[in-house]
């Protein structure tokens, strides 16, 4: 399939379905410059790294693959369709199972995984958002 019919079959959303959808689905992400985006809090460079790795492991297995920023403390995360030049279902897709894994909190989930201690500034991991 050329990149052209690729792009044809690719559906880019507005930027008042894009803010739409953001605020039912996806509240803490937002859209700027062509993007949706969101930045993730970390305790330390260790952290980072690990938010870095987790969503360089799911956007590869999904073969889309999003830009980064990140410092000490933070990493952003920004999604667009580059080969459909706008923000497409993969983008919303990908942004749903970032989010779902990186702020996955096993300490407030029944079961036996207890989360890490972020009392202990040692194991502190992500500054999570709930």
């Amino acid at each position: 399939m050329s990149e052209e019919t690729e792009r044809k079959r690719e559906r880019v959303y507005s930027e008042d379905e894009i803010v739409s959808k953001l605020q039912a689905e996806l509240p803490l992400w937002r859209y700027e410059n062509g993007w949706i985006r969101r930045r993730y809090k970390t305790h330390n460079w260790k952290s980072t790294l690990m938010v870095i790795n987790t969503v360089g492991h799911l956007a590869e297995a999904a073969w889309h693959h999003p830009d980064l920023k990140a410092s000490y403390a933070w990493v952003e995360v920004l999604l667009m369709n580059h080969a459909a030049k706008g923000v497409t279902d993969k983008d919303f897709e990908l942004a749903k199972k970032i989010e779902d894994v990186v702020q996955w909190q096993p300490g407030k989930a029944d079961g036996a995984l207890e989360g890490t201690p972020n009392a202990d500034q040692r194991f502190a991991y992500l500054k999570y958002d709930s």
